[in-house]
């Protein structure tokens, strides 16, 4: 593996600004969901809509492996 690393240094490190990114966006989505309220009854379809989309991308984060 080091002989692939030589031949390639770039790719370790774009796996390692991959794998930085990706823990900082769900750091960053953690902090986010404490940020919003709780999730009531919505009173449009506005709101509505929020509230899937933020529990649809709670479930697909949760469901990533770190």
């Amino acid at each position: 593996m080091n002989s692939t690393l030589k031949q390639y240094p770039a790719c370790s490190l774009r796996e390692d600004v991959s794998e930085y990114v990706a823990h900082l966006q769900l750091h960053m989505t953690l902090q986010a969901r404490n940020l919003l309220p709780t999730i009531t009854t919505a009173k449009d379809s506005r709101e509505q809509l929020l509230q899937q989309t933020q529990a649809h991308f709670e479930k697909r984060v949760s469901r990533q492996a770190l």
